[in-house]
């Protein structure tokens, strides 16, 4: 049965893979189904299976799979690579922001002039956000590309950190903004015909990554978390209706 799944993958099962974006979710997939159809033969099939000349499943599964294995593999390490250099330069901007507040320091104390200012501590809280969101940022995706990249890495490690990756990505290009938006507000108190455009247009950005990357990032996480992926009862129906035709 197994090697009936990994070596001649089901009509039904590849059709709903081609429906897939991107290598490494297509891969996960297919390991998905070996793992599902896996649990489904009896024990004893298996050990027959092991103790006859045909090699294992598993075997035949990285067989059929290399190609597909290097490809998830590229995809994963090109995301991860782009996503690193940006993460780093939040991290530059917020640490270097930490330290030049707006308006600067008092001479005296050493104090930030507009300690006392309305929006001074959303710019100081926003700014720690968004230097700790994208540190670690930084370390998922550096994570991701020293993975060991075995095929069950791409069931669960490696989507989780892409996942954690990117809405720490997020959450550090959004509090970036509102850092800029508040440090804004600092420094043109009074003058809203100039703060409130510019805290408009400073949205653009968030609604941008939002719009490119929330469907990869929902696609990644209900293929992964999903109570449902595979809408069990109706698939199943079908995959034993095309293997016994």
């Amino acid at each position: 049965m197994l090697h009936i799944v990994v070596g001649n993958f089901s009509t039904f099962a590849q059709t709903r893979v081609d429906n897939i974006r991107g290598a490494a979710l297509q891969l996960q997939r297919e390991r998905q189904w070996f793992k599902e159809v896996e649990s489904k033969v009896q024990l004893d099939s298996l050990e027959e299976i092991n103790h006859a000349d045909q090699a294992p499943p598993r075997t035949v599964f990285t067989k059929y799979h290399k190609e597909l294995m290097k490809e998830g593999e590229k995809s994963m390490k090109e995301t991860a690579t782009s996503c690193t250099v940006v993460g780093a330069l939040v991290v530059t901007m917020m640490f270097a922001a930490a330290f030049t507040v707006p308006g600067g320091n008092n001479q005296d104390t050493g104090a930030p002039m507009f300690l006392k200012a309305k929006g001074f501590m959303i710019f100081i809280i926003s700014d720690a956000i968004s230097l700790f969101s994208s540190t670690t940022s930084v370390m998922i995706f550096l994570g991701i590309l020293t993975s060991r990249y075995k095929e069950d890495d791409f069931l669960k490690s490696l989507p989780t950190k892409m996942t954690l990756g990117l809405f720490t990505l997020f959450l550090c290009i959004a509090t970036m903004m509102i850092t800029f938006s508040a440090a804004l507000y600092i420094m043109l108190q009074g003058k809203s015909w100039v703060i409130i455009p510019t805290i408009l247009l400073s949205s653009v950005p968030i609604a941008s990554f939002v719009w490119m990357q929330f469907p990869f990032f929902v696609e990644i996480f209900v293929s992964t978390y999903g109570a449902d992926v595979f809408v069990r009862e109706n698939e199943y129906k079908s995959w034993w209706t095309i293997l016994d035709s």
